[in-house]
């Protein structure tokens, strides 16, 4: 739901950081280091304390939060990004159809500033969100009632973005920001002294320029180059899905507060609430079906959704039967749980040119640092969009590793030698990411069969969960963070 099996909890057995490491390990990410640390000078080649690569979401995230750090003022912090700075002077008529859901954690985290940006162009809060079966009468919601305020807020990417690039305008004295420049060479440092080698990472640019910095985060995407060129080893395979996004006209205005989620035989389909009148697509199919949804009319498109939400041709009646008898045995055992289902808003019309695909798939670092490099972000992870939860993963990744460098600043050390630190990263957040990543990847497939027998357990698992209001709060909150 908005919130991957056994390869990938196999990589948590990889990945824990704090693993023991054989001497080859060690030199390899840093650990063998001599306690000699010349500082070369700077008159030819400027030096950076922190260099970030990528200027996305997370990437501006992380040099704003950086910037807002006071254990950080004095520390060299520049932003490399590749694109043209994202500047909206005025909030566009219509909506984009990329968008994230913030959790309340992230939107902490974009309180400093940005959050207020965001909020003056335009966001959506729900309070409600409702989880169900098309191969059953199964269901799970989760409201207002399970938590404090607002669940999370549906923001357009482009929107988040501006709002950081706004913040980070305020921090020009604490962060450089040089934008249309990009990498074409990394570096690396021996992570041990060598005699005559240069101690820092090495960025070479397009322009021919050289940097070097004490410490490289690369928050470059799903192909980092920072990640390939570190030579840390990925786990990733395709879904053979992508995923169709476009903006929906509703019937009649609404007040809109929830979050819609069906899991259909072919994929999760959602509708996220953009604002009275409009909502935000995201339907996970097969790559042939999803080309077919591109090229129906409107009318044939709008059609589909509508059954996509409402049908029920997939159920089965022993299916049915079997639910209900379970869900009766609920009802006598916790006469006051469960909730009751809602019928979804119907879908008019889209909006202009609003309908586009892109491919699904999942990957995991085993490795989120390495000698004077950190990773964060969709460089570090990339989960199927049926748990919302691709952007709140990266703004956890900033506002840990800023935990962590603002403390080793404050204790006077090199913000990338001391392996300490970073090792306290990146344990903390595969920690975190490792179980959002496996529970996302079994929920894909676990609802992408019709099968009788799985279509049963997850009715009976759905309908226990949805009766148990202390295990959807434990949900909700770890979704939250």
């Amino acid at each position: 739901m908005f919130v991957q099996t056994s390869a990938v909890l196999g990589i948590g057995r990889q990945c824990v950081a704090l693993r023991a490491l054989n001497g080859a390990q060690a030199v390899r990410r840093g650990f063998a280091s001599s306690e000699r640390d010349e500082e070369p000078s700077t008159s030819e080649n400027e030096l950076f304390d922190i260099i970030i690569s990528g200027g996305g979401m997370v990437g501006t995230a992380m040099a704003c939060s950086l910037g807002l750090e006071p254990n950080l003022a004095g520390k060299k912090i520049l932003l490399l990004e590749a694109g043209h700075k994202k500047e909206m002077n005025r909030v566009p008529e219509t909506y984009s159809t990329r968008v994230s859901s913030i959790s309340p954690g992230s939107a902490m985290l974009l309180s400093l500033g940005a959050w207020d940006h965001i909020v003056n162009m335009r966001c959506k809060p729900y309070n409600k969100m409702q989880v169900w079966d098309a191969c059953s009468d199964a269901l799970i919601t989760f409201d207002k009632e399970n938590l404090q305020d607002e669940m999370a807020y549906i923001v357009e990417n482009d929107v988040i973005v501006a709002a950081l690039t706004k913040q980070l305008q305020t921090l020009s004295d604490h962060v450089e920001v040089q934008y249309r420049t990009k990498v074409v060479k990394y570096t690396w440092p021996h992570p041990y002294h060598v005699s005559e080698s240069i101690p820092w990472v090495q960025v070479t640019l397009a322009n021919g320029k050289t940097l070097h910095t004490k410490l490289l985060i690369g928050a470059d995407g799903p192909n980092s180059m920072v990640r390939r060129e570190a030579g840390i080893p990925t786990v990733k395979w395709n879904y053979d899905q992508s995923a169709v996004v476009a903006v929906l006209h509703l019937s009649e205005p609404t007040e809109n507060n929830v979050a819609w989620q069906r899991f259909l035989p072919t994929g999760p389909i959602a509708m996220l609430p953009l604002s009275d009148t409009e909502s935000s697509l995201v339907w996970s199919t097969s790559h042939q079906h999803a080309e077919e949804l591109l090229q129906l009319d409107e009318e044939s498109f709008v059609d589909a959704i509508n059954s996509a939400f409402w049908s029920n041709e997939n159920h089965s009646e022993l299916v049915e039967t079997a639910g209900s008898l379970f869900r009766t045995a609920l009802s006598v055992l916790m006469p006051d749980s469960g909730s009751a289902r809602q019928l979804p808003p119907s879908v008019a019309g889209i909006g202009p040119k609003s309908r586009v695909m892109f491919p699904l798939g999942m990957g995991h670092a085993t490795e989120y640092i390495r000698h004077r490099v950190a990773i964060i972000g969709d460089a570090a992870h990339r989960v199927h969009p049926l748990a919302g939860q691709g952007a709140n993963l990266g703004f956890g990744d900033v506002a840990y590793l800023t935990k962590v460098l603002s403390q080793a600043a404050f204790n006077g050390k090199d913000l990338g030698k001391s392996m300490q630190h970073l090792l306290e990263f990146e344990t903390e957040r595969q920690r975190h990411n490792l179980p959002m990543m496996a529970a996302v990847d079994l929920m894909k497939r676990l609802y992408s069969t019709n099968a009788a027998p799985m279509v049963l357990l997850r009715t009976f698992g759905l309908q226990a969960t949805n009766t148990l209001p202390p295990l959807k709060e434990q949900i909700m909150a770890y979704a939250s963070k």
